[in-house]
């Protein structure tokens, strides 16, 4: 059911009490001037800052439209499980996660519609591409980070896409629904998971190039992060070698 709401848009939230009032006034902003038949839904996956209280007051603000919803996750679990969280509770037609530092821009959402309404199921923000707009790139070790995972990621499991990490993907009602309850990876690879579940299920899949500048603020660990991703990746391998 989607209360005839266009839009949701899902912002996984950790410890974010620096920039999560900027994020929210721009994007608030630009949805009720474009898109006012939506909502935000910020997960606070376990917060130990002020992250819970500032969205509060936010949402109290900000009765709609859009509406501004709060939900809280009683401990850290990690991004997969915030975002997952926040698609499976959220009413809109069409459902867009993105990141909370707005590495990509609020405005790019307009983008991912036009694929969508060509009838995309699933379209992916792409900062891999010939025209991806890179305004800030990530230091070296990072980006050479990023560029590793991708190519382990096209050799063990998933041919066809240049950027699977970008936070911005936008999926039709109907996909989020046959998606996210099967997703099941609660670390950074989801995002590999949920564009191996789409292919398996048949799903159309777009990726096109965004806007995109790097955050200095970044909750990527480039070493434990890396470690937990890579063995995420052998088991979703394994996984499909053993038929489940």
């Amino acid at each position: 059911m989607t209360d005839d709401l266009e839009l949701s848009i899902v912002i996984p939230a950790y410890n974010e009490a620096v920039r999560i009032s900027l994020t929210l006034s721009r994007t608030l902003e630009y949805l009720a001037r474009h898109h006012p038949s939506s909502e935000v839904l910020v997960v606070d996956d376990g917060s130990t800052d002020d992250t819970t209280r500032i969205v509060s007051e936010i949402a109290r603000a900000n009765p709609g439209p859009p509406e501004v919803k709060l939900l809280v996750q009683p401990a850290n679990r990690g991004k997969g499980a915030a975002v997952r969280r926040g698609v499976l509770e959220s009413r809109g037609a069409r459902v867009l996660y993105m990141d909370a530092d707005l590495s990509t821009p609020i405005e790019e959402v307009d983008k991912l519609l036009v694929y969508v309404r060509e009838g995309a199921d699933v379209v992916i923000g792409s900062r891999g591409m010939p025209d991806s707009d890179l305004r800030v790139r990530q230091p070296a070790p990072r980006e050479l980070m990023g560029r590793t995972f991708n190519l382990i990621v096209r050799s063990l499991l998933l041919g066809g896409f240049r950027d699977t990490q970008c936070g911005f993907k936008m999926f039709t009602r109907e996909a989020a629904q046959q998606l996210f309850p099967k997703q099941t990876l609660d670390g950074f690879s989801f995002d590999v998971e949920l564009l191996l579940l789409a292919k398996e299920a048949g799903l159309r899949v777009r990726e096109i190039p965004v806007v995109w500048a790097h955050s200095p603020h970044s909750k990527v660990s480039p070493v434990t992060d890396a470690s937990r991703m890579f063995a995420d990746l052998v088991a979703l391998r394994l996984r499909r070698l053993l038929g489940k």
